[in-house]
């Protein structure tokens, strides 16, 4: 096993995110002493310890480390361990600098698990205590991977579907796609693409479920073709690092559609709720304002991400531009910030409810686990949250 070390982040110049007006970390006035941990490290005013955390925060994400994780390796301080073959990375879990007492280790998910979704691995590996699941994956499998959500880092699900705006210059929406006939590529299975097709947006006969992650038939078709992505990184991608196509594209994000799902939820098994009250009382706090922080000071954390990037070695590449204009679109399209009511980190009823009137008729039909009955309240808690915390 290959073990890195390193001391500190690159130095490199900051991002400022002059839209961001940051809220402090509730605490209370009179903080209590601090403390020692056993390794040395003086405890800040958040004790994850003696909230009864694990020693040992176990993460599990979806896929290779990049912006949209943001939040997560914004707990890292300067001394940190990474482990090239379980592709994680571990260390002192800082709430913005103080250490909290416990550990942080942040799994990589996609090619590093062998594409087994994050609900999933945290039942195969009882140590994992979060994992990223998306409201419609929690629906999807509340019969046989329940799993009940406590903290949404993103606003909107940041898959779109793009196209050349030279070739389809009256298409602005999915739904103009739709009108317009044309063939759009997505990766098998998705579900956004069955509840499209079930609104009427798209037609069957439009789409192509052959897309395997490449740019190949995109550039080939010369923009006669639409395809699915994420806007925080394809329209950077296609325009700068794609030599044979090396221009604008235009896209909507799936949420604007009408797919009202939220992405990359950190949820836990239902029954540490209860076990892990106090815990996650004290460390969803963290979450929240670690992600205020990120958004407001991306670059040193954008360099810890290349670095497990290039340390991990999975074949996946990604570029210093890529991460630092997936802050930016983030920020720009609404992925990240504020709900409507000026809260973060929560999901709206509205939006829950429509993606259960959605989902539910197409995983019934599948044949996929859903439980009898299931509701917004067994996949998804704020008791957690601290509303004072926002951007």
């Amino acid at each position: 096993m290959r073990i890195t070390r390193k001391s500190g982040f690159a130095a490199a110049g900051l991002v400022v995110v002059s839209a961001l007006t940051l809220a402090g970390c509730s605490s209370s006035s009179s903080e209590p002493a601090a403390s020692e941990s056993a390794d040395g490290l003086t405890i800040g005013s958040v004790d994850l310890a003696a909230a009864g955390c694990p020693a040992d925060i176990r993460i599990q994400t979806d896929w290779n480390p990049e912006s949209e994780h943001g939040h997560l390796y914004q707990l890292l301080g300067d001394d940190y361990t990474i482990d090239s073959d379980e592709k994680s990375v571990t260390g002192p879990l800082m709430a913005s600098g103080e250490y909290t007492g416990v550990d942080v280790t942040i799994l990589s998910g996609g090619p590093a698990t062998g594409f087994t979704q994050p609900n999933a691995q945290m039942y195969n590996d009882p140590s994992i205590f979060m994992a990223y699941v998306g409201t419609d994956e929690a629906i999807a499998h509340s019969g046989d991977l329940p799993t009940v959500g406590v903290f949404a880092p993103l606003q909107k699900d940041p898959q779109m579907i793009m196209w050349d705006p030279e070739t389809y210059p009256d298409v602005k929406t999915i739904a103009d796609l739709g009108t317009e006939g044309v063939t759009i590529r997505v990766f098998p299975g998705g579900t956004y693409i069955d509840a499209f097709v079930g609104q009427g947006i798209l037609s069957a006969d439009q789409i192509d479920s052959t897309y395997d992650g490449t740019p190949a038939v995109f550039v080939s078709e010369a923009g006669e073709i639409a395809q699915q992505g994420f806007a925080s990184a394809e329209p950077y991608i296609y325009e700068n690092e794609v030599t044979q196509w090396g221009k604008p594209v235009s896209y909507q994000l799936i949420n604007d559609a009408g797919y009202p799902k939220y992405a990359a939820v950190l949820s836990v098994i239902p029954e540490n709720i209860d076990a892990y009250s106090e815990c996650l009382t004290a460390l969803v706090p963290v979450l929240q304002q670690a992600t205020v922080d990120f958004f407001a000071e991306p670059q040193p954390t954008i360099d810890l991400i290349l670095e497990l990037v290039d340390a991990y070695d999975t074949g996946w590449v990604y570029s210093q531009g890529v991460a630092e204009y997936s802050v930016d679109t983030m920020l720009s399209d609404g992925i990240a910030g504020n709900d409507a009511d000026g809260a973060m980190g929560t999901v709206d009823a509205t939006r829950m409810t429509d993606l259960f009137d959605l989902v539910t008729p197409i995983y019934t039909e599948q044949g996929l686990p859903v439980k009898d009955g299931v509701s917004v309240d067994d996949i998804w808690t704020d008791q957690f949250l601290d509303s004072s915390i926002t951007f």
